[in-house]
């Protein structure tokens, strides 16, 4: 999260990891849920389920269904042996390097690619909801609306804020601000 840039040193990190994996065990617990299931579905190519995300290995594809019900997909998983030698999943992607090569994954991994993937759903959701609105961007979860000044920001914030039908319990909430060009607020 950016602790090496901010100046603390590798032995100072360890120490910081393990004390927010300590306090966030709910957190850690669906990393290794998902993980575990991620394994079982290439491994046996038998679909798993995981906190509303679905596996399956489908032609050669490792697919995350997710609760809106878009999948992503994981090109030719299989089994490998990560950098420190233990087993992971592997797929071929784009690395660093911009090219194809074969890719290690793990469950934390896993579980931010579905939270990202969640998020931009709600985000799309969101942007469903305001399609009468003139959307000009969006940046991560914001968007960047240019409209007459009698329009109402706390429509737009209700609006953005409803939980989408397949997000069932999700609480949501939206804040914004006005301004005559785009800034971080």
């Amino acid at each position: 999260m950016g602790a090496l840039e901010m100046g603390i040193t590798e032995e100072e990190l360890q120490p910081l990891v393990n004390a927010w994996r300590n306090a966030n065990p709910m957190i850690t617990a669906l990393w290794w849920d998902i993980d575990r299931a991620v394994k079982t579905t290439v491994r046996e190519h038998i679909p798993t389920e995981v906190a509303g995300l679905k596996f399956t290995y489908e032609s050669g594809f490792l697919f995350m269904r997710l609760p809106s019900d878009r999948r992503l997909a994981y090109v030719k998983p299989r089994m490998g042996i990560n950098q420190f030698g233990s087993e992971s999943v592997t797929y071929e992607g784009v690395g660093a390097t911009k090219k194809w090569e074969r890719l290690e994954s793990y469950g934390p991994k896993f579980c931010e690619n579905a939270i990202q993937a969640i998020a931009r759903d709600i985000l799309m959701y969101a942007m469903q909801t305001l399609r009468n609105c003139s959307i000009v961007a969006h940046v991560h979860d914001e968007l960047i609306i240019e409209a007459d000044r009698r329009m109402s920001l706390s429509a737009v914030c209700e609006q953005m804020g409803r939980t989408p039908p397949w997000a069932k319990g999700l609480l949501l909430r939206a804040d914004g601000y006005e301004c005559d060009f785009y800034k971080k607020d």
